[in-house]
């Protein structure tokens, strides 16, 4: 089924709800937003914030909101979930409308797959005879959901450019998507062959093309660093990428760029250690800055990856404190649901147990030390390490 203006609305099949009472079917009389949306987007964070304002300013008048989680990236439903959780305790404590799980992929179906729409966030707008009035991007509701609820949007010339616009977006999209599938076809192709010069040129295409998708810069900057270990080429690539983290404000990409420097995962012994140390002090300058020590958010994503730079810096008491704080954050401001709680906890203790050399304990868990941690020259000046990006 082909899903455009006027449709009738799709039903809503999820697997569960993470937020608010269950909505199983659409009411007449009401206008509903269905909107879908990621955490691993910024543009989604604002969009979410945008309808919890539409949602108090319209409530009285009929309006029903319902966010649409159906686009983590994670290996297991439970590892979304928690994902999820922990995004929501962070950013949207004063959340006013319910949450919907969609990880079989049945609402993506029946929603995003028959428009054709292909980027969160994506917002459905359903009348109040239960019809689609409006598919696109958030930013366009506060000129038509008030049209909308009083029924003069339908009507309109202007409710049918929204769609002619969208179709043909969709088949730009479509052409990009078909290229970025061909792309990372041969990357991934050339990885396992550990062909790197190959997949050095299809991640060097895909930056060129989507300078925007932080998977090929990290891509790209990881090719050159961690497997091709060329300084030459690839500091000014970690630079231009710190750069950007910085310039755009994103936790995401600020996380995301100082692990390629300190990841545990990454072997770092060959990147030049002033110059790895240097950019993770840019970075977690910015990350504490968006989520500072004496402020009411949680720290439990962000510290344990600002705690691994004080480390490797020689600053112990930093990184003990880091993750101290990261650990009460779990129970404050407002306390995250248990089952996240008891995902994020281990990683979190072995991390304080493996900085403080000795057992620790967090309620009824514990930890010990798990491995040698990598030793700290004197004074805290740090080896010579690779950096990963």
């Amino acid at each position: 089924m082909v899903l455009q203006m006027e449709s009738p609305a799709p039903s809503i099949k999820v697997e569960t709800w993470l937020r608010g009472e269950p909505i199983s079917h659409f009411q007449p009389s009401k206008v509903y937003i269905v909107e879908f949306w990621a955490t691993g987007s910024e543009l989604c964070a604002a969009a979410i914030r945008h309808l919890i304002q539409l949602q108090e300013k319209f409530r009285d008048s009929g309006l029903e909101v319902v966010g649409v989680a159906a686009h983590e990236r994670a290996s297991s439903a439970v590892k979304a979930r928690a994902k999820l959780d922990a995004w929501f305790t962070e950013k949207c404590s004063d959340l006013n409308f319910p949450i919907a799980f969609d990880h079989t992929g049945e609402m993506k179906k029946l929603w995003m797959e028959a428009s054709s729409s292909v980027r969160v966030p994506t917002s459905f707008v359903i009348d109040l005879d239960g019809r689609i009035a409006f598919i696109g991007h958030p930013t366009e509701l506060d000129e038509i959901l008030p049209k909308v609820l009083n029924g003069s949007w339908c009507t309109s010339d202007a409710a049918k450019a929204p769609d002619s616009k969208r179709i043909a977006d969709r088949e730009l999209t479509a052409r990009e998507q078909a290229l970025n599938k061909s792309i990372n076809k041969r990357f991934w192709a050339a990885v396992r062959k550990e062909d790197w010069k190959t997949a050095l040129s299809a991640v060097e295409q895909g930056t060129a093309l989507m300078e925007g998708d932080i998977t090929f810069r990290l891509a790209h900057a990881h090719l050159l660093l961690h497997r091709m270990h060329d300084m030459r080429t690839g500091l000014p690539v970690i630079r231009k990428l710190v750069r950007d983290a910085i310039g755009r404000n994103s936790e995401n990409w600020l996380l995301a760029t100082l692990d390629l420097l300190f990841g545990p995962a990454h072997d770092h012994s060959h990147f030049p250690s002033h110059d790895r140390f240097a950019l993770g002090k840019e970075l977690v300058e910015h990350i504490l800055a968006l989520n500072p020590p004496q402020g009411d958010g949680h720290k439990f994503r962000a510290y344990p990856a600002v705690a691994r730079y004080y480390h490797e810096s020689g600053n112990q008491n930093r990184a003990i404190e880091l993750v101290e704080m990261a650990l009460k954050s779990l129970d404050r401001p407002e306390p995250i649901v248990d089952e996240l709680k008891q995902y994020l906890l281990p990683s979190l203790l072995r991390a304080l147990a493996n900085y403080k050399g000795k057992k620790v304990c967090y309620d009824a868990f514990c930890a010990t030390p798990q491995h040698i941690l990598p030793k700290v020259p004197n004074r805290g000046r740090p080896r010579r390490k690779h950096r990963k990006d």
